[in-house]
């Protein structure tokens, strides 16, 4: 690794999107130049004890890589693919050949028992609308795969090459049981990717500006801050307007063995594009917990470079 220095219409919504992102600031008064040492040590440890890891973080304002390990090297990002899929989305919405109020059945997708909410509510069907706010908020498996069966993996893929990102796919759907005629895992990625694709988001240049920010208040409201998340201090559950000034929009990835954040984070003296990638044998609580801490030192230098 390298270092260098009342109501709620779709309008509406789209209307606030766009004035957020326009209220980020782009530019800061000077560059900041802080270490990622600790980081540095924890996923060395990690390497060392057969962790697979892959880190990029970026300047948000000038693009210059800040931290980089294998940050070309694709690997397993699980619910990361669900980013790709709401761009899409998004991108239909706007082109008006998706209706964000049209409504989905539950019933009419295969019963996932993973991730989400949607499977313990009462309501047996919600809005397009609704459902990417879902898969967005807590990676909500069944509302991801209602959204795939609207816009289809081909179309996500295509998407995918045409915003520049060759080595990142969206390869199949949530699955509770992957059988061997079934892609081995829901998405792949780079951590050079990932942190481009954030980075592209906030700075209103995926698709357009109005899909950019559209997608960018989606993944603000993204409760699992439990990884580099947890330095922020921010309330999980509602962080999309920080009173010191602190934008987070991150999504991240969990499966066995497979954890992955990747966001923006931006504070009074910097911002950051950053994706971390930790791929790693899950045989003991303990190697859960020794690639968590990775994450937790990562948030902390991620916090002391933006303020």
């Amino acid at each position: 690794m390298t270092v260098d220095g009342s109501e709620r219409t779709p309008e509406a919504a789209r209307s606030r999107s766009e004035q957020r992102a326009a209220s980020h600031p782009r530019r800061r008064s000077a560059p900041v130049r802080r270490g990622f040492a600790a980081t540095e040590k924890t996923l060395d440890a990690l390497a060392s004890a057969g962790a697979r890891v892959s880190v990029r973080v970026s300047d948000l304002d000038r693009g210059t890589p800040v931290l980089v390990g294998d940050d070309f090297v694709t690997l397993p990002v699980a619910g990361l693919g669900i980013v790709p899929l709401l761009i899409e989305v998004a991108a239909r919405f706007e082109a008006g050949s998706l209706d964000p109020l049209e409504i989905v059945d539950r019933s009419a997708g295969d019963e996932v028992g993973i991730a989400g909410l949607w499977r313990h509510l009462a309501a047996p069907a919600l809005p397009l609308g609704d459902l990417a706010v879902l898969a967005a908020a807590t990676g909500d498996a069944r509302a991801a795969n209602a959204l795939l069966d609207r816009v289809g993996l081909d179309a996500v893929r295509a998407r995918l090459g045409s915003l520049g990102f060759p080595r990142s796919a969206l390869l199949d759907r949530f699955r509770d049981e992957r059988g061997p005629d079934d892609a081995p895992h829901y998405a792949l990625g780079t951590a050079r990717e990932l942190a481009a694709i954030f980075a592209a988001l906030v700075n209103t240049a995926v698709v357009s500006p109005r899909v950019s920010a559209q997608v960018s208040e989606w993944l603000s409201l993204n409760h699992d801050l439990a990884l580099a998340g947890a330095a922020t201090g921010l309330d999980p559950f509602a962080h999309d307007d920080d009173p010191h000034g602190l934008l987070f929009v991150n999504k991240t990835g969990r499966a066995g063995g497979i954890r992955v954040d990747a966001g923006v984070l931006a504070g009074p003296r910097a911002g950051v594009a950053y994706a971390l990638i930790v791929a790693f044998d899950d045989v003991t609580i303990a190697d859960r917990l020794r690639a968590h801490e990775a994450f937790r030192a990562f948030g902390l230098d991620l916090m002391e470079y933006v303020f």
